[in-house]
C-alpha cells in the first residue's frame, strides 16, 4: 500500500507501520480488544475499583523527568520568516527526511511552496519516533513558529462563560465552564486535550483530519518523542479512559494531555464504555491538577469522530463529568473549555447544557 500525495510522490514504509503499529479498521485509531477490556474489568473489580472509577495507569513520577515536563520548552515568537526563508527550511527538511532517512520514493519534487509544505506534513506524519538531529529541530520548529505566528491563536482566558452566553437552566460551576467553536491547535491555554489513540504516539496516516494528526503536526515531532518514551516505560498500549500528559512545544498551549476514548462498534455503546469516557475526562481533569501552572483546559468531543461514539451521548457525559469533578474536588482550574468544531457540535453541546 502506498500513499499518493501529490505527482510521483509515495510512501512505501507506510505500509510498514501500518502492519507493525496499526490494527485492521482505523489507522489513526484501534479497535478495542474484547479481551482486554474483559482482563481490565476483573483487574479493576479484584481492586476494589468501580468501573465508574479513572482507570489505573502510569503514575506521573514515573516520566515526569524523562520528558522534562517541569523544563519550559523555549517557544519564543520571533520576526516573520521571508517566503526565501520558508522554502529554504522546507526543501532542507525534506532533503534529510527524503534521503538521509528515506522516507519516500521521489523522483521529482513538487513545484510549488504549498505542495512541498504538504509533502513535508505527510512524511512527519509517518517518520517513526528516533532521533532527531539538533539542526533538524531547529528548522522545524522555525516553521511552525512563523505558522503559528501568521495565525490567529485564541487565548483561552478571554472567552466567555457559559453563565454570561447560553443562560442554562441547572448547570452547575457554568461561570467556570466555555463552550467555544475553533481550532484546538490555535488555542492558548494551561493544556488542550488530544483525543489519541491506544499507541499514544500520534496518527500515522498522512495528512489525516483527525485531531491526533493535527495536534501533532502542529506541535512538532518532538511531541511524538515524548510520547515514545512514555510508552517506553509503560511497556504497553494505553489503556482506554486513562491519560498522559507532555509538553505542548511549538502549540500555543503549555501541554498537552492524552488520552483514550472508547471505540463503538455495530453493537452499539456499552455501560461499561460509558464509564470509559467519563474516565477519559477524569483522567485528565486529575492529572492536570497536578501542575498548579494550568489554569485552563480545552477539551475537544472524545471519541465522536471515527471512534463512532453518539455525539449527544458524548456530550452528556462530557458535561456531567466535569461539572461533577468540579464540584468535588479542590482544584486551580478557573476554565473547562468544551471546543468543537462543528457547528452541529455547538448546538448540541448548547442544548445539553440548557436542559
Amino acid at each position: 500500500m502506498k500513499w499518493q500525495l501529490a505527482e510521483n510522490m509515495s510512501f512505501p514504509c507506510y505500509a510498514m507501520l501500518q502492519k507493525r503499529w496499526a490494527r485492521p479498521r482505523y489507522f489513526c485509531g484501534s479497535l478495542p480488544d474484547l479481551l482486554n477490556i474483559e482482563l481490565l474489568m476483573v483487574t479493576m473489580m479484584a481492586s476494589g475499583l468501580s468501573i465508574g472509577d479513572m482507570v489505573p495507569g502510569l503514575a506521573l513520577d514515573r516520566y515526569r523527568q524523562q520528558i522534562k515536563l517541569d523544563e519550559p520548552y523555549p517557544n519564543k515568537n520571533g520576526r516573520l520568516l521571508s517566503d526565501v526563508d520558508r522554502a529554504t527550511i522546507v526543501s532542507r527538511l525534506l532533503d534529510r527526511l527524503i534521503r538521509g532517512e528515506r522516507l519516500a520514493d521521489i523522483e521529482k519534487l513538487p513545484a510549488s511552496y504549498e505542495s512541498r509544505r504538504r509533502l513535508l506534513r505527510g512524511l512527519l506524519n509517518i517518520r517513526p519516533p528516533q532521533p532527531l538531529e539538533r539542526t533538524f529541530i531547529d528548522d522545524i520548529n522555525r516553521l511552525l513558529r512563523d505558522e503559528a505566528n501568521r495565525s490567529e491563536i485564541t487565548d483561552g482566558g478571554d472567552l466567555p462563560v457559559v453563565s454570561d452566553t447560553i443562560s442554562p437552566r441547572s448547570l452547575k460551576n457554568a461561570d467556570r465552564l466555555v463552550l467555544w467553536k475553533g481550532d484546538i491547535s490555535r488555542l492558548r491555554v494551561g493544556a488542550i486535550v488530544n483525543a489519541a489513540n491506544d499507541q499514544l504516539l500520534g496518527c500515522f496516516q498522512p495528512l489525516h483530519n483527525c485531531i491526533d494528526n493535527v495536534i501533532h503536526s502542529a506541535a512538532g515531532p518532538l511531541l511524538r518523542q515524548d510520547c515514545h518514551s512514555i510508552m517506553e516505560i509503560q511497556q504497553h498500549r494505553e489503556e482506554t479512559g486513562d491519560a498522559k500528559i507532555t509538553r505542548a512545544y511549538n502549540l500555543p498551549s503549555k501541554f498537552v494531555l492524552h488520552t483514550v476514548g472508547p471505540i463503538i462498534g455495530n453493537e452499539g455503546v456499552s455501560d461499561f464504555q460509558r464509564h470509559q469516557l467519563a474516565s477519559c475526562y477524569r483522567s485528565c481533569l486529575t492529572l492536570a491538577d497536578q501542575l498548579p501552572d494550568i489554569k485552563t483546559i480545552a477539551f475537544p468531543c472524545i471519541s465522536t469522530g471515527v471512534f463512532n461514539f453518539p455525539r449527544e451521548a458524548a456530550m452528556e457525559i462530557a458535561i456531567r463529568t466535569v461539572t461533577e469533578w468540579l464540584g468535588n474536588n479542590r482544584h486551580h482550574f478557573e476554565r473547562v473549555i468544551f471546543n468543537v468544531y462543528l457547528q452541529e457540535d455547538l448546538d448540541g453541546y448548547a442544548r445539553a447544557m440548557q436542559r
